[in-house]
């Protein structure tokens, strides 16, 4: 600049920012960052001591094994109902000894009539032993051994509603006895005993089924 205006002495204005607003911007980025880390850790701590990560990987797990149920699991679970139900003897492989308990004459052979034609075998036919003549209140009880207890014994409680079911020391599983007492009226209507024996004999649920048993 000429004329009577001069720059004198060795200093002059810079341009360029004042050095505490850079100090002030740095400081406010570095806060927040280290707020930021700090709550990224405090969460991560968190996730460890509550087992959050443990528990996301036991629903990882039950999601593998429910997406397992296919056609192999389905066989198995079929050869497992079918292989119970087979257990299951049929009428025509069960002998009845029909006795009587009560001091009403003919109900044992009557009874034994019905169930021959329900296609029941018939063993003895009389009179209860000592040990339960006169002495069974309700309708009756099905007497057989053990190993009946899950075979010959709930295929003929179809027959007999409200019957009691007892085991004792005999061998012989396919012969049981039923035993008609003081409140015996008729056996089980056949349409409905039919009813009962079919539900009994067919596929039994398995645990297989269920998408807990993984």
């Amino acid at each position: 600049m000429g004329g009577q205006y001069r720059i004198t002495g060795d200093k002059y204005p810079r341009m360029r920012r004042p050095r505490g607003r850079r100090r002030l911007v740095f400081l406010v980025v570095a806060s927040v960052t280290a707020l930021g880390l700090i709550g990224w850790g405090t969460l991560q701590l968190i996730d460890v001591f509550t087992g959050k990560g443990d528990k996301a990987t036991a629903a990882g797990t039950k999601g593998d094994c429910t997406s397992k149920t296919g056609p192999s699991a389905k066989a198995s679970t079929a050869s497992t109902t079918s292989t119970a139900a087979g257990t299951l003897p049929r009428p025509g492989q069960i002998t009845v000894n029909v006795l009587n308990a009560t001091p009403r004459s003919g109900l044992a052979k009557q009874t034994a009539d019905e169930l021959k034609k329900r296609g029941f075998r018939i063993g003895d036919v009389g009179n209860a032993t000592a040990t339960y003549d006169k002495k069974v209140n309700g309708a009756g009880i099905l007497l057989g051994a053990k190993g009946a207890a899950r075979a010959a014994l709930p295929v003929l409680g179809t027959q007999l509603s409200g019957a009691e079911v007892k085991t004792d020391g005999r061998a012989q599983a396919d012969r049981v006895d039923l035993i008609i007492g003081n409140a015996f009226k008729s056996l089980t209507k056949k349409q409905d005993a039919d009813k009962a024996l079919a539900t009994l004999s067919g596929p039994l649920p398995t645990a297989s089924a269920s998408p807990k048993s993984c």
